[in-house]
């Protein structure tokens, strides 16, 4: 259904029914069977933008037989069985001759534009069809832009003297011949997404078709039946609701109306002046295309202006300008390092640890960087200028256990356990957090093999025995001594419990001071 689909969005576009046969090499009646129950259902060229999505829908509703979205795949093995007699028809009858005899007398399913690739590439030199030229039809108003760049000159920058080569982003409207030129340095991707929003707020509005040239900022890749246009060119021809379509790589006479003006701009408005700056370049160009190009007298026009046929017939006919502005993107892709970042200008910024190797696309606008994997988002990032930008939870757990369980986290988790434990971990971290945050760390782990409810106890006998360190409640759980009520006599019993479990198995328990026997002995006996 994607040349279906096709069909709908050219002729939503503007372009008439026989035009949508001969470019796409199918019948008259076969173009209006489909375009059928979209006219019955009111619709009308021209309306509210509508994406791809959006007509399958509608087709799906209105063909529920068409069950793949593909129209037959044709190839060319089929012209090769019938080489000797293609090659004896040409020059005797037309293409479209031998296009219906082998239909008709051989049963070649395949397209009559098919044919024509066929013969330029299998024969050439047989055929001078490529040397016939062929006059456009008229375009018409608000349904095309023509866009291309176009070499100005050098110019040296007066406040660095530093020499710049400076080109012109031109878009012409075919029907009026109004213009719109930006001198810009670069021919980068932003350069010309921003160029294009200049020039839509300029007209007022926005052409149903762009035709651009096959620019790398604009089409990822030429090519004549499936150009890859970029995703910022998408993306803004999506928010402005146009359709992108690119003229054939090579070939000028595909946007005649771009190609022509442009030693008339280098003479009119580049030779002979000078420029403060960039800027002024910029705004000295929106005044010359509306006092001096749009006032021009234009032959193919009958002697009228551009810019007087243009608010004639044009103006009012353009796509209105979306109620939100467009924001201004840069896409690139990147590759993720072992280190979990990418690489984004002069910035670096963490993706989760689990694309690591693999390659990542950027959406980078003023305030934010967005990361795609497959067209799904997978990370967002306050844009930084310089520097770098991490965030640990992109780490694996275990490589930042240390990191991510701060005295905050700590101090937290020991009041959960209870107040004695809290006590031990507040007093570890009362100096010397850092050094001493492992050790906190530590107590806290012991949770998951004793748990709370001993932990806790622990905590409790390690402060009455005054060494609330995780070397004595560790060795205090070992021996399950937590519950043991606390010895009555001080020194000799709490060294008992600074040695851990060792101690505590070696130390021989003092009598009850209830005996009165051994007040002068203390705890000093052992094996």
């Amino acid at each position: 259904m994607v040349d279906i689909i096709e069909i709908y969005v050219h002729w939503y576009a503007g372009r008439s029914k026989s035009e949508l046969a001969t470019s796409l090499g199918v019948d008259r009646k076969t173009v209006r069977k489909y375009l059928a129950p979209a006219e019955l259902s009111g619709i009308t060229p021209g309306g509210p933008p509508m994406s791809e999505d959006d007509w399958a829908k509608l087709i799906k509703s209105w063909f529920p037989e068409l069950a793949d979205r593909r129209l037959r795949q044709i190839t060319w093995d089929q012209f090769d069985e019938h080489r000797d007699y293609i090659s004896s028809l040409l020059g005797t009858v037309t293409v479209t001759t031998i296009h219906q005899r082998l239909r008709d007398e051989r049963g070649v399913r395949a397209s009559r534009s098919s044919l024509h690739r066929w013969i330029e590439a299998t024969l050439p030199g047989e055929t001078k069809r490529s040397q016939v030229t062929v006059l456009r039809d008229e375009v018409e108003p608000g349904s095309e832009a023509q866009i291309d760049y176009g070499f100005l000159g050098q110019w040296t920058n007066p406040r660095t003297g530093k020499r710049h080569r400076v080109w012109a982003f031109v878009m012409v409207l075919p029907a009026s011949r109004h213009m719109f030129i930006r001198p810009v340095l670069t021919l980068d991707q932003h350069a010309w997404t921003e160029s294009h929003v200049a020039a839509f707020t300029f007209f007022g509005g926005v052409p149903r078709r762009l035709v651009p040239d096959n620019l790398r900022t604009g089409v990822d890749k030429p090519d004549l039946y499936d150009p890859k246009i970029n995703k910022a060119y998408a993306e803004l021809a999506s928010h402005y609701g146009a359709l992108v379509d690119p003229a054939r790589a090579g070939k000028p006479k595909d946007k005649p109306r771009v190609e022509r003006p442009m030693p008339y701009i280098r003479d009119s408005f580049w030779r002979g002046r000078e420029f403060v700056s960039v800027e002024h370049m910029q705004a000295e160009a929106i005044g010359w295309c509306g006092k001096v190009a749009g006032r021009r007298q234009c032959r193919p026009l009958g002697g009228a202006s551009p810019l007087s046929v243009f608010e004639a017939i044009e103006a009012e006919v353009l796509l209105p300008l979306p109620e939100t502005p467009f924001v201004l993107a840069r896409w690139s892709t990147a590759v993720v390092g072992p280190d979990i970042h990418i690489k984004v200008g002069r910035t670096l910024y963490s993706v989760p640890w689990k694309l690591i190797g693999r390659r990542v696309d950027v959406r980078s606008t003023a305030t934010m960087v967005q990361v795609f994997l497959d067209g799904d988002l997978v990370k967002t990032h306050a844009a930084l200028e310089q520097g770098k930008r991490t965030d640990k939870t992109d780490y694996p757990p275990e490589k930042i256990a240390f990191q991510m369980k701060t005295p905050i986290w700590c101090r937290t988790q020991a009041g959960q356990v209870g107040g004695a434990c809290r006590e031990v971990v507040e007093s570890l971290l009362e100096v010397g957090a850092l050094y001493r945050l492992r050790a906190a760390q530590g107590i806290l782990g012991l949770r998951k093999k004793y748990g709370e409810t001993r932990l806790e106890a622990a905590c409790a006998k390690a402060i009455a025995v005054g060494d609330p360190s995780y070397r004595t409640i560790k060795g205090i759980l070992i021996a399950g001594t937590e519950t043991d009520p606390e010895p009555e006599t001080g020194d000799a019993g709490a060294a008992a419990f600074l040695h851990g479990p060792q101690g505590l198995f070696a130390t021989v328990e003092t009598p009850d001071a209830a005996d009165g026997d051994h007040d002068d002995q203390g705890q000093d006996g052992v094996a």
